[in-house]
């Protein structure tokens, strides 16, 4: 054995063995010594974008899962811990247009350097189940199900508005729409109606909302929450405006009556004008003869079309000069068009209640459009001047100034005026939802083609199933002028499935979504090529454990159930959710700092470019460049980035202290839910316990040599060694308590605990001794083994374990000695008259008598007592003398 420690040397040996033996290869139905089935478990990371290299973020989340996954192993189960890539999508064809390659090369030179660093991470990954969104062989499945969903009604076709990119001639995704602007043209962005494919999820919320609700006590309630309000469950009355407002050829547009949903029906009689969205059919007959709301209409269709961007963009509205008529009061309502009303949400219609609406009150201010107050609070006066809050309060308010339905709570009016309503025929309860179908359809080449033919006799017509894959042609480069799907001959030209004749393929693309909802299943079931998924998919999920970033707790976590759901009902799995549990680790921060630079920029500095300036309390409150002394500012803690130049490389990392540094700084730093700080000296201090550990095992490496097998009673040995037993075991016994609740930052700790307890036992030289020794550096070992697997398997071997115990992979968790607990002597408070005077060490198991007899012994009570017999002698067993004189 090595005196010093050498990680690189160390981790590539144990990296060359594991791949050398394929110790990471799982089979299902894997079997004990008694031949007895393992009990399963699943353990995955959110697969990553092969964006060129991995981050700290990364080897966070990773490191998360591969101590589950080992500790779990030696526990007895078979465990099953996969990886992937999410290879399509936006950043690949980006990347194309600037270094004018394919987004073909560029994926899979990425995907071959970041799977180099996560095997030098030393993850215990299966990667005979590696699966990447861009191989034929798993986008054939994306495009299978689709065309098995549009038989089921489950897919269907439709005209969705979209952001259109003029300049570009391309469909934007939202988040590439910057101030109403194209990203990357820079053109003002247009709305166009398009047709494109939908999957039906709203046919699944309500399934959705209760199981998120109730189903899934394994995920955080945050998430469950964020889940809860994304779906948006509403209860409340749809119900229609009348009015006589015809069309071009004398017919009442809409049948003449203009629909709205409300989940305040309580305020109906507060109405005072409506507002619809610019693609309403009445907007658009109003806009016929009305240049000034035309223009009006065609500023609303720029910019993004995002709740947010409509929840933040300023409230502007134009006048219609129509009008529809109150379905109670039969007063004359004025119609508006708004920008912040949306067509593909409800009717593309709001009533405007603007004395209790947040929105619609700066709205009616800002155009001075009447404030009708028809709900009152106990003891609140109400003011058109200002906003408050209890203006929205349904939960105490009173219905005022609404005739007949004056005095009534919030849910005796809404009774009230659903039974109104449907007695006119004009309106009944309902409940709406804030989800909405899922569009899949995306403009853009590096996805998964769309399996859809266009027949100028026969419309659209699905691929045959025989046909698929619809292989994407991986040699395009994008230049950012559209799809050039659109100017790939080879690709476009088929002939119709149905009658023969010419045809051109469909160009859109699947959103990247797609594959992430489901290639967690396509890990079970690796190397078919003639099913989704198989049986072997029945027997790993639904998935254990899922983890993954915060980020992902909506959209992603969404679509993968009702992706499962759709599966389970085309009759592929026999289970309903996807996660049983779920862990969302923290982001990496690291400090930032910047400054402008002549043209008015932001330019940020690296870190270790930088000294920082302190307060007298300690607080940094600037930096200076260390190369000339120049200012710099100081941003604060923030995510690490690339373009804030505060991210940390890990191959960096791993190349001078070894992966297992990097390891164990992430781990003991914080908990893995909460955010983690970057600091350089706790990776210093990491690498300082690795290389304490190192030379612990070298200085016992002869007492262990030479200890025997076991010690059959422990009960005479002496006391230090004792101590040392119970040191272990007791923290084990905690270990093993934060291993289940994924507390693993107290696992290292315990860890550290113990190695301070190695090194400073006063041990005389025994077999005892050095059974005890060899014991508890073996617990060590394999307790710190999941977190930095490298150095304890190297120690292992070294020390002689794997001779008994087998490879430290398979080796057997250690059991807790519950009699190594029992401490001989217990320590008890002495209080005197209620006062705390000391400690007494009394024998475990002590009788009341003996306790008694050395606590009246202590020096303390002939002090305080001076003298006097006590009372009464009160003792709490095995925590508390108290003697009262």
């Amino acid at each position: 054995m090595l005196e010093q420690y050498n990680p690189l040397e160390v981790e590539q040996n144990a990296q060359r063995n594991w791949q050398d033996t394929d110790a990471y290869l799982v089979t299902e139905h894997a079997k004990d010594s008694n031949g007895n089935d393992k009990p399963k478990f699943y353990a995955c990371s959110m697969l990553p974008y092969p964006s060129g290299k991995l981050h700290m973020g990364h080897v966070r989340n990773y490191t998360i899962n591969d101590m589950m996954a080992r500790q779990l192993r030696m526990r007895g189960f078979n465990v099953l811990m996969p990886m992937g890539w999410d290879a399509f999508g936006m950043p690949a064809e980006n990347a194309a247009i600037k270094s004018k390659v394919p987004p073909a090369k560029w994926t899979y030179d990425n995907i071959a350097y970041m799977k180099k660093q996560m095997q030098a991470m030393g993850l215990a990954i299966d990667w005979s189940r590696e699966m990447c969104a861009c191989d034929p062989d798993y986008y054939k499945w994306n495009q299978w199900f689709f065309l098995k969903m549009l038989e089921k009604g489950i897919a269907y076709r439709k005209t969705q508005t979209v952001n259109w990119d003029p300049v570009d001639n391309t469909v934007l995704a939202n988040e590439q729409v910057i101030d109403g602007r194209g990203w990357r043209s820079g053109a003002l962005v247009e709305k166009r109606e398009i047709p494109g494919y939908y999957l039906r999820i709203t046919d699944y919320a309500e399934e959705l909302l209760h199981e998120v609700k109730h189903n899934l006590p394994g995920w955080p309630e945050r998430v469950r929450l964020m889940q809860e309000n994304w779906i948006g469950k509403s209860e409340g009355i749809r119900f229609a405006f009348t009015h006589d407002i015809k069309n071009n050829e004398g017919q009442l547009i809409q049948d003449g009556r203009m629909y709205v949903f409300t989940t305040r029906p309580d305020t109906i009689m507060g109405v005072t004008f409506c507002a619809v969205a610019p693609e309403h059919p009445l907007a658009s007959h109003a806009a016929q003869n009305n240049p000034a709301l035309a223009a009006f209409i065609e500023a609303c269709k720029l910019g993004g079309t995002t709740e947010v961007e409509m929840a933040t963009r300023e409230k502007e509205g134009l006048p219609t000069g129509l009008f529809v008529t109150h379905p109670i009061t039969h007063e004359q309502i004025e119609i508006w068009v708004g920008n912040y009303v949306l067509m593909s949400y409800g009717d593309g219609a709001v009533m405007g209640v603007p004395a209790h609406d947040e929105r619609d009150f700066a709205f009616a201010l800002k155009y001075r459009l009447p404030i009708k107050q028809v709900i009152s609070v106990q003891d609140k006066s109400y003011s058109t001047e200002q906003w408050q809050e209890w203006y929205a309060d349904k939960q105490n308010g009173i219905v005022i100034n609404s005739g007949q339905f004056d005095g009534l709570n919030y849910q005796q009016a809404v009774d009230a005026v659903a039974n109104e309503l449907s007695g006119k025929g004009l309106g009944e309860k309902q409940t709406t939802w804030r989800l909405r179908d899922w569009g899949i359809s995306r403009q853009r080449y590096w996805g998964t083609p769309i399996p859809i033919i266009h027949c100028a006799d026969c419309g659209p017509v699905p691929v045959p199933e025989k046909d698929l894959p619809v292989k994407l042609p991986e040699e395009l480069i994008p230049d950012g002028s559209g799809n050039p799907l659109n100017k790939h001959e080879a690709f476009l030209s088929c002939s119709c499935p149905k009658c023969g004749k010419p045809a051109r393929r469909e160009t859109d693309t699947m959103d990247t979504f797609i594959d992430s909802s489901w290639y967690f299943m396509r890990y079970t079931s690796p190397g078919n090529n003639n099913a989704m998924v198989d049986a072997r998919n029945d027997y790993w999920m639904p998935m254990d454990q899922y983890i993954g970033g915060i980020e992902h707790a909506v959209l992603h976590l969404l679509y993968a159930r009702f992706w499962t759901k759709a599966m389970r009902d085309i009759g592929l799995l026999n289970f309903d959710e996807p996660f049983k549990k779920l862990l969302c680790q923290g982001m990496v921060l690291n400090h930032i700092y910047s400054r402008k630079n002549e043209k008015g920029g932001i330019e940020y500095f690296w870190p270790e470019e930088v000294e920082n300036v302190y307060n007298d309390k300690g607080s940094i409150i600037g930096a200076r460049l260390i190369k000339d002394n120049s200012a710099v500012e100081y941003g604060g803690i923030g995510t690490m980035s690339k373009s804030k130049n505060n991210g940390v490389d890990p191959q960096a990392l791993i190349d001078t202290l070894g992966a297992d540094t990097a390891r164990l700084f992430v781990m003991f730093t914080s908990p893995p839910e909460q955010t983690l700080e970057w600091s350089d000296s706790g990776v210093e201090g990491s690498h300082r316990f690795l290389k304490r550990l190192w030379a612990m095992a070298y200085n016992h490496k002869e007492i262990i040599a030479r200890a025997p097998a076991s010690v059959p009673d422990w009960s005479n040995a002496p006391k230090a060694v004792k101590e040392l037993r119970r040191t272990a075991y007791s923290l084990l016994k905690q270990a093993n308590y934060d291993y289940e609740r994924i507390q693993y930052n107290t696992v290292v700790s315990a860890n550290m605990k113990l190695l301070n307890a190695i090194e400073d036992a006063k041990l005389e030289a025994g077999p005892e001794a050095d059974a005890a020794i060899k014991e508890v550096i073996s617990i060590l070992l394999r307790m710190l083994y999941p977190v930095v697997p490298h150095i304890t398997w190297h120690l292992w071997n070294e020390l002689g374990y794997a001779q008994h115990d087998g490879d430290l992979l398979d080796a057997p968790w250690p059991e807790l000695d519950e009699q190594a607990l029992i401490a001989d002597e217990i320590e008890m408070m002495l209080q005197i008259n209620g006062k705390l005077r000391g400690s007494v060490n009394v024998p475990n198991g002590a009788p009341k008598e003996d306790i008694e007899k050395l606590a009246m012994a202590h020096h303390s009570v002939e002090k305080f007592l001076e003298g006097r017999a006590p009372k009464r002698i009160i003792i709490v067993p095995g925590k508390l003398i108290n003697i009262v004189g």
